[in-house]
């Protein structure tokens, strides 16, 4: 049948796991954000340019301008993306301390 090597045996203790609930939430509210594959797209792009304007992500996704932009709002919301006004358009950027907080939490799973 099925593997059994997840069940409890009765001669192994539970392991108590700390308390991390601040850890917690940032991780889920961090996850949330990439809980998009067009969020997921505008980060890997980001993170291969090191900068961007709005309407070059645009043209690199299938989405409309509008769509792309709450897209990115979302993003901006989590700190995972800064963007910066220049003139008329807003250049945005991956927030490296965010990602790298990110990837610590997920790696603390």
């Amino acid at each position: 049948m099925g593997d059994k090597r997840c069940l409890t045996r009765k001669d192994q203790e539970a392991t108590l796991v700390p308390e991390s609930r601040d850890a917690d939430e940032e991780l889920a509210r961090l996850a949330w954000a990439l809980a998009h594959p067009a969020r997921v797209r505008i980060l890997r792009i980001l993170t291969a340019r090191q900068a961007c304007i709005c309407g070059e992500l645009v043209d690199q996704m299938p989405l409309a301008q509008s769509t792309v932009s709450q897209h990115l709002k979302i993003l901006k919301e989590s700190g995972l993306v800064q963007g910066e006004i220049d003139g008329p358009k807003v250049c945005y950027c991956v927030n490296p301390t965010a990602l790298r907080r990110l990837k610590e939490l997920v790696s603390r799973l």
